[in-house]
């Protein structure tokens, strides 16, 4: 197989498994699978952040939620401990299916292990391509997921939300700061009041 054919490979067969997500998005009107709607916002904002990425990056950031709905977080206790336990293990089981996907289509072990190391984040902020997958999926939550989350959310207080803005603030590199900032001119004014409350007030 050419280069260009093995990542084909990939993409056709993540977008397949995702697919088959029973929760659906409307996207412009369309109905489609919710994680599959996923992978192409994360897809976009990819190319939007980085013109030319690589073909790990490719596939990480359309594999970001591979086949979530099959660890619901119902499976977990409530509470913040348990919701990072349950993020762990999704991010686990998105790296071992992409790795999965990788080896199956004939890419070599070396790329393979690299891009389920980027899924699970665990070398955040000391490699480049994990950063840029944490840039990618934020700017996907604040663009297309942060108004409805905070609608469904309404019991959360002020603090709370404040918080909330910080972390996904702090994760971000320089260039996802200064991507999310020419974003926040078209937020509802009660979200970019709150982000501009974040960033003006940083907890103690």
């Amino acid at each position: 197989m050419t280069q260009q054919t093995l990542l084909a490979c990939a993409l056709d067969r993540i977008d397949t498994a995702n697919r088959a997500d029973p929760n659906i998005e409307q996207v412009g009107g369309i109905p489609l699978p919710k994680e599959y709607a996923y992978s192409q916002h994360m897809t976009r904002w990819l190319f939007e952040l980085e013109p030319q990425p690589s073909e790990r990056m490719q596939i990480a950031c359309r594999a970001q939620h591979i086949e979530r709905w099959t660890i619901p977080r119902s499976d977990f206790p409530e509470g913040r401990k348990a919701y990072y336990e349950w993020r762990q293990a999704c991010g686990r089981m998105h790296g071992r299916r992409a790795a999965e996907i990788m080896e199956e289509c004939g890419y070599p072990q070396e790329e393979c292990q690299k891009v389920e190391t980027i899924l699970t984040k665990r070398e955040l902020r000391k490699d480049a391509d994990t950063q840029l997958l944490e840039d990618v999926a934020c700017m996907v939550f604040l663009e297309r997921y942060f108004a409805d989350f905070y609608e469904e959310k309404a019991d959360y207080d002020r603090e709370k939300w404040l918080r909330i803005v910080r972390r996904t603030w702090g994760k971000m590199s320089p260039r996802g700061h200064e991507a999310a900032l020419k974003l926040a001119g078209g937020m509802p004014a009660h979200l970019l009041e709150l982000l501009q409350e974040a960033l003006e007030k940083p907890e103690d």
